[in-house]
């Protein structure tokens, strides 16, 4: 099996992000956005994933986060899709459905080379901590496109936006670390390519 890692940097005027990951680790991280929650929910997308990551990210964060959180999601995605390479042997489909104390997380992928994201969450309230909850969805959605796959995340109840966010990152990384399994030597697909 070839090694899967990657590498991505994005410089823009609005931010400077460098992401690398190791798609066959133990779920170690390194996480410094600048955003202290986005950092929170990054790690628990990596330990639960076994995914080695590391972020680094300078951003414009005196005008919000939202440049800083999207731009990372862009360069996870990239990171993404340049690791799993032709994708050969992947178990492609996870799913996990993952309470978090009031909150249950229904997050399912497939890495199909196809972007689609559906996300019915619904928070009640619009902050956590000094966090905007709407970065999260703009989130979902850039690391979906930009990795080219399909996650769908349904939330049916909670009360805690907190409790909600942490299941669903949790959820995203279970769904991820069973998706990028290596069970088999072709390509799981019939059209032979994803």
């Amino acid at each position: 099996m070839d090694n899967r890692t990657a590498e991505v940097h994005r410089q823009t005027k609005e931010t400077d992000v460098s992401v690398q990951l190791n798609l066959d680790g133990d779920g170690k991280y390194e996480i410094d956005s600048g955003v202290g929650f986005l950092d929170h929910m990054l790690t628990h997308l990596s330990k639960h994933s076994k995914i080695d990551l590391i972020v680094k990210a300078k951003g414009d964060l005196e005008v919000d986060a939202h440049h800083t959180v999207e731009d990372i999601a862009i360069c996870l995605g990239e990171c993404l899709l340049k690791a799993l390479g032709d994708k050969k042997g992947i178990a492609r489909y996870g799913h996990s459905s993952l309470p978090m104390e009031d909150a249950l997380a229904n997050v399912s992928v497939d890495l199909s080379g196809r972007a689609s994201c559906v996300y019915n969450v619904e928070y009640r309230t619009d902050k956590i901590g000094d966090f905007d909850v709407e970065c999260l969805e703009e989130m979902l959605r850039s690391f979906a496109n930009n990795g080219k796959f399909n996650l769908h995340i349904n939330v049916p109840y909670g009360t805690n936006s907190h409790h909600i966010a942490e299941a669903i990152f949790k959820g995203l990384g279970k769904a991820l670390g069973t998706a990028i399994c290596i069970d088999g030597a072709d390509i799981p697909s019939t059209k032979g390519t994803l």
